[in-house]
Protein backbone atom coordinates (compact mmCIF):
# COMPACT_ATOMS: atom_id res chain seq x y z
CA UNK A 1 0.00 0.00 0.00
CA UNK A 2 1.33 3.22 -1.08
CA UNK A 3 0.81 6.50 -2.99
CA UNK A 4 3.11 8.51 -5.10
CA UNK A 5 2.66 11.95 -6.19
CA UNK A 6 3.75 14.12 -9.18
CA UNK A 7 3.66 18.04 -9.84
CA UNK A 8 5.89 18.86 -13.20
CA UNK A 9 6.85 22.90 -14.00
CA UNK A 10 3.33 24.10 -14.84
CA UNK A 11 1.89 23.10 -11.68
CA UNK A 12 4.46 24.24 -9.49
CA UNK A 13 4.99 27.44 -7.72
CA UNK A 14 8.70 27.79 -9.22
CA UNK A 15 8.15 26.04 -12.44
CA UNK A 16 10.64 22.77 -10.28
CA UNK A 17 9.61 19.41 -10.74
CA UNK A 18 8.20 18.25 -7.34
CA UNK A 19 7.81 14.23 -6.40
CA UNK A 20 6.44 12.77 -3.52
CA UNK A 21 5.79 9.12 -2.06
CA UNK A 22 4.81 7.67 1.20
CA UNK A 23 5.80 3.91 1.64
CA UNK A 24 3.22 1.92 3.36
CA UNK A 25 4.82 -1.30 4.98
CA UNK A 26 3.82 -3.53 7.16
CA UNK A 27 4.30 -1.53 10.78
CA UNK A 28 7.12 -2.91 12.32
CA UNK A 29 9.31 -3.03 8.76
CA UNK A 30 12.51 -0.29 9.09
CA UNK A 31 12.76 1.64 6.43
CA UNK A 32 16.60 3.41 6.23
CA UNK A 33 18.07 6.15 4.12
CA UNK A 34 20.83 4.19 2.05
CA UNK A 35 23.64 6.19 0.12
CA UNK A 36 26.13 4.68 -2.14
CA UNK A 37 28.36 6.76 -4.00
CA UNK A 38 29.25 6.35 -7.93
CA UNK A 39 30.72 3.02 -8.26
CA UNK A 40 32.74 1.44 -11.44
CA UNK A 41 32.73 -2.65 -11.54
CA UNK A 42 35.03 -4.96 -13.93
CA UNK A 43 33.78 -7.07 -16.52
CA UNK A 44 32.21 -10.28 -15.75
CA UNK A 45 31.09 -9.19 -12.22
CA UNK A 46 27.50 -10.22 -10.97
CA UNK A 47 25.06 -8.14 -9.11
CA UNK A 48 23.07 -10.22 -6.32
CA UNK A 49 19.46 -8.57 -5.61
CA UNK A 50 17.22 -10.04 -3.40
CA UNK A 51 16.79 -12.90 -4.74
CA UNK A 52 18.54 -13.53 -8.12
CA UNK A 53 22.03 -12.40 -9.54
CA UNK A 54 22.19 -10.44 -12.47
CA UNK A 55 25.31 -9.57 -14.53
CA UNK A 56 26.59 -6.05 -13.03
CA UNK A 57 27.02 -3.01 -15.53
CA UNK A 58 30.44 -1.14 -15.68
CA UNK A 59 29.39 1.76 -13.87
CA UNK A 60 26.36 2.47 -11.38
CA UNK A 61 25.31 6.44 -10.48
CA UNK A 62 25.85 7.68 -6.90
CA UNK A 63 21.90 6.57 -5.23
CA UNK A 64 20.19 7.98 -2.13
CA UNK A 65 17.13 5.27 -1.29
CA UNK A 66 14.41 4.92 1.26
CA UNK A 67 15.13 1.09 1.96
CA UNK A 68 13.36 -1.53 3.71
CA UNK A 69 16.51 -3.14 6.13
CA UNK A 70 15.99 -6.84 4.94
CA UNK A 71 16.10 -6.25 0.81
CA UNK A 72 18.35 -5.55 -1.82
CA UNK A 73 16.09 -2.98 -3.59
CA UNK A 74 13.88 0.05 -2.01
CA UNK A 75 10.89 1.78 -2.17
CA UNK A 76 11.74 5.11 -3.72
CA UNK A 77 15.12 7.20 -3.66
CA UNK A 78 16.85 9.35 -6.11
CA UNK A 79 20.15 9.51 -7.94
CA UNK A 80 22.80 12.02 -8.99
CA UNK A 81 21.47 12.94 -12.16
CA UNK A 82 18.23 14.13 -10.88
CA UNK A 83 16.04 10.89 -11.31
CA UNK A 84 13.72 10.05 -8.80
CA UNK A 85 11.53 6.82 -8.32
CA UNK A 86 8.41 5.43 -6.19
CA UNK A 87 6.88 2.34 -6.90
CA UNK A 88 3.55 0.76 -5.77
CA UNK A 89 2.10 -2.78 -5.32
CA UNK A 90 -0.77 -3.61 -8.23
CA UNK A 91 -2.77 -6.97 -8.70
CA UNK A 92 -3.74 -8.33 -12.43
CA UNK A 93 -5.05 -11.20 -14.26
CA UNK A 94 -1.08 -12.64 -14.60
CA UNK A 95 0.19 -14.97 -12.20
CA UNK A 96 2.70 -13.91 -9.36
CA UNK A 97 6.27 -15.15 -9.88
CA UNK A 98 8.07 -16.81 -6.28
CA UNK A 99 11.24 -16.06 -8.28
CA UNK A 100 12.85 -13.11 -10.03
CA UNK A 101 13.78 -9.42 -9.20
CA UNK A 102 11.02 -7.28 -6.53
CA UNK A 103 9.30 -4.39 -7.78
CA UNK A 104 11.79 -2.77 -5.33
CA UNK A 105 14.91 -4.51 -7.31
CA UNK A 106 14.13 -2.65 -10.44
CA UNK A 107 13.22 0.42 -8.81
CA UNK A 108 16.65 0.70 -7.46
CA UNK A 109 18.36 -0.83 -10.86
CA UNK A 110 16.53 1.80 -12.52
CA UNK A 111 18.09 4.67 -10.31
CA UNK A 112 21.58 3.28 -10.37
CA UNK A 113 21.66 2.66 -14.63
CA UNK A 114 19.46 5.73 -15.45
CA UNK A 115 20.73 8.98 -16.37
CA UNK A 116 17.23 10.75 -17.50
CA UNK A 117 13.77 9.59 -16.69
CA UNK A 118 13.28 7.92 -19.97
CA UNK A 119 16.64 5.96 -19.62
CA UNK A 120 15.52 4.66 -16.22
CA UNK A 121 12.32 3.60 -17.34
CA UNK A 122 14.38 1.87 -20.30
CA UNK A 123 16.04 -0.37 -18.04
CA UNK A 124 13.24 -1.09 -16.02
CA UNK A 125 11.23 -2.66 -18.93
CA UNK A 126 14.19 -4.24 -20.08
CA UNK A 127 15.27 -6.39 -17.17
CA UNK A 128 11.62 -6.99 -16.13
CA UNK A 129 11.41 -8.73 -19.71
CA UNK A 130 14.49 -10.55 -19.40
CA UNK A 131 14.56 -11.29 -15.67
CA UNK A 132 11.08 -11.28 -14.69
CA UNK A 133 9.74 -9.59 -11.70
CA UNK A 134 8.60 -12.25 -8.35
CA UNK A 135 9.63 -13.22 -4.67
CA UNK A 136 8.27 -12.41 -1.33
CA UNK A 137 7.82 -8.60 -0.85
CA UNK A 138 7.76 -8.63 2.82
CA UNK A 139 9.85 -10.46 5.64
CA UNK A 140 8.06 -11.63 7.71
CA UNK A 141 5.49 -12.24 4.80
CA UNK A 142 7.18 -14.36 1.91
CA UNK A 143 4.24 -15.52 0.93
CA UNK A 144 3.41 -11.27 -0.19
CA UNK A 145 3.88 -11.52 -4.02
CA UNK A 146 2.29 -8.60 -6.19
CA UNK A 147 3.09 -6.75 -9.74
CA UNK A 148 4.41 -3.37 -9.78
CA UNK A 149 3.40 0.25 -10.97
CA UNK A 150 6.12 2.88 -10.98
CA UNK A 151 6.02 6.58 -11.31
CA UNK A 152 9.60 8.04 -13.17
CA UNK A 153 10.97 11.40 -13.21
CA UNK A 154 13.55 13.66 -13.59
CA UNK A 155 13.76 17.81 -13.88
CA UNK A 156 11.93 17.84 -16.88
CA UNK A 157 9.31 14.60 -17.33
CA UNK A 158 7.79 12.09 -15.60
CA UNK A 159 6.40 8.38 -16.93
CA UNK A 160 3.65 6.10 -15.01
CA UNK A 161 5.02 2.50 -15.83
CA UNK A 162 2.63 -0.26 -15.24
CA UNK A 163 3.26 -3.77 -15.20
CA UNK A 164 1.43 -7.57 -15.60
CA UNK A 165 4.12 -9.90 -14.95
CA UNK A 166 6.62 -9.65 -17.64
CA UNK A 167 4.06 -7.37 -20.14
CA UNK A 168 3.89 -3.40 -19.52
CA UNK A 169 2.56 -0.27 -20.55
CA UNK A 170 3.79 3.72 -19.93
CA UNK A 171 1.83 6.91 -20.06
CA UNK A 172 3.61 10.42 -20.15
CA UNK A 173 2.43 12.73 -17.49
CA UNK A 174 0.72 16.03 -18.41
CA UNK A 175 1.20 18.22 -15.45
CA UNK A 176 -0.03 15.94 -12.27
CA UNK A 177 -0.67 12.47 -11.93
CA UNK A 178 -0.51 9.89 -8.70
CA UNK A 179 -0.70 6.17 -8.43
CA UNK A 180 -1.99 4.36 -6.12
CA UNK A 181 -2.59 0.43 -5.30
CA UNK A 182 -4.44 -0.42 -8.81
CA UNK A 183 -3.80 -0.25 -12.41
CA UNK A 184 -4.47 3.35 -13.33
CA UNK A 185 -3.53 3.42 -16.83
CA UNK A 186 -6.68 3.59 -19.53
CA UNK A 187 -6.52 2.69 -23.30
CA UNK A 188 -3.33 1.91 -24.66
CA UNK A 189 -0.70 4.48 -23.19
CA UNK A 190 1.88 6.51 -25.06
CA UNK A 191 4.33 3.24 -24.71
CA UNK A 192 3.70 -0.59 -24.62
CA UNK A 193 5.38 -3.76 -24.92
CA UNK A 194 5.10 -5.13 -28.45
CA UNK A 195 2.43 -8.07 -28.22
CA UNK A 196 0.04 -6.74 -25.08
CA UNK A 197 -3.12 -6.19 -27.30
CA UNK A 198 -2.69 -9.53 -29.18
CA UNK A 199 -1.59 -11.56 -25.87
CA UNK A 200 -5.21 -9.83 -24.32
CA UNK A 201 -7.30 -10.95 -27.18
CA UNK A 202 -5.44 -14.47 -27.14
CA UNK A 203 -6.24 -14.66 -23.45
CA UNK A 204 -10.03 -13.33 -23.62
CA UNK A 205 -9.04 -10.15 -21.61
CA UNK A 206 -10.42 -7.75 -24.55
CA UNK A 207 -12.15 -8.60 -27.58
CA UNK A 208 -10.10 -6.98 -29.95
CA UNK A 209 -7.55 -3.87 -30.44
CA UNK A 210 -10.50 -1.36 -29.86
CA UNK A 211 -11.88 -2.94 -26.98
CA UNK A 212 -7.74 -2.50 -25.22
CA UNK A 213 -8.22 -0.57 -22.04
CA UNK A 214 -4.91 -1.43 -19.40
CA UNK A 215 -6.35 -0.60 -16.25
CA UNK A 216 -9.74 -2.40 -17.09
CA UNK A 217 -8.13 -5.30 -19.14
CA UNK A 218 -5.52 -6.33 -17.05
CA UNK A 219 -7.35 -6.16 -13.85
CA UNK A 220 -10.94 -6.07 -14.43
CA UNK A 221 -11.55 -3.22 -12.57
CA UNK A 222 -10.88 0.79 -12.94
CA UNK A 223 -9.27 3.26 -10.64
CA UNK A 224 -11.45 4.92 -7.86
CA UNK A 225 -11.72 8.63 -8.58
CA UNK A 226 -13.65 9.20 -4.89
CA UNK A 227 -12.31 11.29 -2.81
CA UNK A 228 -12.50 9.47 -0.18
CA UNK A 229 -10.09 6.80 -1.52
CA UNK A 230 -6.59 7.31 -1.72
CA UNK A 231 -6.09 7.70 -5.35
CA UNK A 232 -8.97 9.96 -5.59
CA UNK A 233 -7.47 12.17 -2.55
CA UNK A 234 -4.48 12.56 -3.87
CA UNK A 235 -5.39 13.38 -7.45
CA UNK A 236 -8.07 16.24 -5.97
CA UNK A 237 -4.91 17.57 -4.08
CA UNK A 238 -3.01 17.84 -7.20
CA UNK A 239 -5.24 19.13 -9.19
CA UNK A 240 -7.08 21.54 -6.68
CA UNK A 241 -3.13 23.24 -6.17
CA UNK A 242 -2.14 23.47 -10.03
CA UNK A 243 0.20 25.80 -10.36
CA UNK A 244 0.71 26.43 -6.51
CA UNK A 245 2.47 23.41 -5.14
CA UNK A 246 5.81 23.69 -3.54
CA UNK A 247 7.11 20.73 -1.07
CA UNK A 248 6.04 22.13 1.64
CA UNK A 249 2.54 21.32 0.23
CA UNK A 250 3.70 18.19 -1.08
CA UNK A 251 4.91 17.42 2.30
CA UNK A 252 1.41 18.35 3.59
CA UNK A 253 -0.43 16.02 0.70
CA UNK A 254 1.64 12.89 2.25
CA UNK A 255 -0.14 13.88 5.93
CA UNK A 256 -3.48 14.11 4.92
CA UNK A 257 -5.64 11.71 6.79
CA UNK A 258 -8.97 12.55 5.08
CA UNK A 259 -8.54 9.18 2.67
CA UNK A 260 -5.75 7.25 4.17
CA UNK A 261 -2.88 8.46 2.73
CA UNK A 262 -0.92 9.31 5.75
CA UNK A 263 -1.36 5.74 7.04
CA UNK A 264 -1.71 4.44 10.12
CA UNK A 265 -1.68 0.71 11.71
CA UNK A 266 -0.88 -2.89 10.93
CA UNK A 267 0.01 -1.31 7.38
CA UNK A 268 1.75 2.66 8.28
CA UNK A 269 3.21 4.93 6.15
CA UNK A 270 6.91 3.77 6.88
CA UNK A 271 8.61 6.27 5.19
CA UNK A 272 8.20 9.03 3.01
CA UNK A 273 10.26 11.27 0.55
CA UNK A 274 9.63 14.38 -1.39
CA UNK A 275 12.22 15.67 -3.95
CA UNK A 276 12.54 19.49 -5.29
CA UNK A 277 14.17 18.81 -8.88
CA UNK A 278 15.53 22.03 -10.32
CA UNK A 279 17.23 22.65 -13.52
CA UNK A 280 18.91 25.63 -12.61
CA UNK A 281 20.03 24.72 -9.13
CA UNK A 282 21.08 21.39 -6.98
CA UNK A 283 17.66 18.80 -6.54
CA UNK A 284 16.84 18.71 -3.03
CA UNK A 285 15.70 15.23 -1.35
CA UNK A 286 13.70 15.45 1.95
CA UNK A 287 13.33 12.26 3.44
CA UNK A 288 11.57 11.15 7.10
CA UNK A 289 13.99 8.24 7.72
CA UNK A 290 11.31 7.84 10.22
CA UNK A 291 7.67 6.06 10.57
CA UNK A 292 4.77 7.75 9.85
CA UNK A 293 5.07 11.57 8.00
CA UNK A 294 2.66 13.18 10.51
CA UNK A 295 4.49 12.18 13.53
CA UNK A 296 7.82 13.19 11.29
CA UNK A 297 10.57 16.00 10.33
CA UNK A 298 11.72 15.80 6.56
CA UNK A 299 15.29 16.34 6.75
CA UNK A 300 17.08 17.58 3.35
CA UNK A 301 19.34 15.76 1.27
CA UNK A 302 21.89 15.71 -1.57
CA UNK A 303 24.39 14.91 -3.96
CA UNK A 304 27.36 13.85 -2.87
CA UNK A 305 25.48 12.77 0.35
CA UNK A 306 28.63 12.27 2.52
CA UNK A 307 28.72 14.28 5.75
CA UNK A 308 24.90 13.62 5.74
CA UNK A 309 23.12 11.36 7.86
CA UNK A 310 22.37 7.99 5.40
CA UNK A 311 23.45 4.00 6.27
CA UNK A 312 25.20 2.73 3.58
CA UNK A 313 22.46 0.74 1.20
CA UNK A 314 21.28 -2.46 2.36
CA UNK A 315 20.71 -5.64 2.68
CA UNK A 316 21.22 -6.36 6.45
CA UNK A 317 21.05 -9.34 8.32
CA UNK A 318 19.10 -8.38 11.47
CA UNK A 319 18.07 -4.58 12.74
CA UNK A 320 19.79 -2.60 14.78
CA UNK A 321 18.27 -0.91 18.08
CA UNK A 322 20.32 1.84 17.55
CA UNK A 323 18.68 2.93 14.48
CA UNK A 324 16.92 6.23 14.54
CA UNK A 325 13.99 4.21 12.63
CA UNK A 326 13.55 2.14 15.54
CA UNK A 327 13.87 4.95 18.22
CA UNK A 328 11.59 6.76 16.96
CA UNK A 329 9.13 3.85 16.31
CA UNK A 330 9.07 3.05 19.91
CA UNK A 331 8.37 6.31 21.06
CA UNK A 332 7.28 8.56 18.64
CA UNK A 333 3.71 10.59 19.82
CA UNK A 334 2.11 13.83 18.82
CA UNK A 335 3.46 15.29 21.77
CA UNK A 336 7.15 16.15 20.15
CA UNK A 337 4.88 16.94 16.78
CA UNK A 338 4.97 20.79 16.95
CA UNK A 339 8.52 20.63 17.72
CA UNK A 340 9.84 18.37 14.92
CA UNK A 341 7.30 20.58 12.06
CA UNK A 342 9.10 23.63 13.72
CA UNK A 343 12.46 22.23 12.91
CA UNK A 344 11.26 21.02 9.52
CA UNK A 345 9.87 24.81 8.76
CA UNK A 346 13.40 26.14 9.56
CA UNK A 347 15.23 23.62 7.59
CA UNK A 348 12.96 24.48 4.91
CA UNK A 349 13.29 28.65 5.18
CA UNK A 350 17.36 27.66 5.33
CA UNK A 351 16.88 25.62 1.92
CA UNK A 352 14.76 27.71 0.32
CA UNK A 353 17.46 30.91 0.95
CA UNK A 354 20.33 29.00 -0.87
CA UNK A 355 17.58 27.87 -3.69
CA UNK A 356 17.02 31.69 -4.36
CA UNK A 357 20.68 32.73 -4.02
CA UNK A 358 21.78 33.24 -7.75
CA UNK A 359 25.51 32.73 -6.50
CA UNK A 360 25.01 29.74 -4.55
CA UNK A 361 29.29 29.94 -3.23
CA UNK A 362 31.61 27.13 -4.17
CA UNK A 363 30.44 23.79 -4.65
CA UNK A 364 32.40 23.27 -1.11
CA UNK A 365 30.56 26.03 0.55
CA UNK A 366 26.78 25.00 -0.82
CA UNK A 367 27.65 21.11 0.55
CA UNK A 368 29.19 22.02 4.06
CA UNK A 369 25.58 24.19 4.53
CA UNK A 370 22.88 21.66 3.22
CA UNK A 371 25.43 18.75 5.55
CA UNK A 372 25.12 21.39 8.22
CA UNK A 373 21.45 21.83 8.27
CA UNK A 374 20.91 17.91 7.68
CA UNK A 375 23.20 16.98 10.59
CA UNK A 376 21.08 19.61 12.92
CA UNK A 377 17.49 18.86 11.84
CA UNK A 378 18.70 15.06 12.59
CA UNK A 379 20.48 15.87 16.27
CA UNK A 380 17.08 18.33 17.20
CA UNK A 381 14.79 15.46 16.37
CA UNK A 382 16.71 12.36 17.89
CA UNK A 383 16.88 14.95 20.94
CA UNK A 384 13.40 15.00 21.29
CA UNK A 385 13.29 11.34 21.74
Amino acid sequence: MCDTLIALGEATEDGSVIFGKNSDRPQDEVQLITYAPRTTYSKGDELKCTYISIPQVKETAAILLSQPWWMWGAEMGANEYGVVIGNEAIYTNEPLRNKGLLGMDLLRLGLERGKNAIDALKNITALLEKYHQGGGCAYHESGWTYHNSFLIADTKKAYVLETADDWWIVEKVKDVRSISNGASIRGKGDMRREGIIQYAVEKNYCTDDEDFDFALTFSGSLPSTSPYSRSGRSALLLNENKGKITPKMMMDFLRDHEAGICMHGGFESTGSQVSHLTKETKSFHWFTGTTIPCLSAYKPYGFPAEGQKCYPPGPYSEIDPNWSWVKHSKKKSRKIMPKLRKYEDEALSRINEMIKKKEQGTKTEFMRNLNQINNEIWQKSENLL
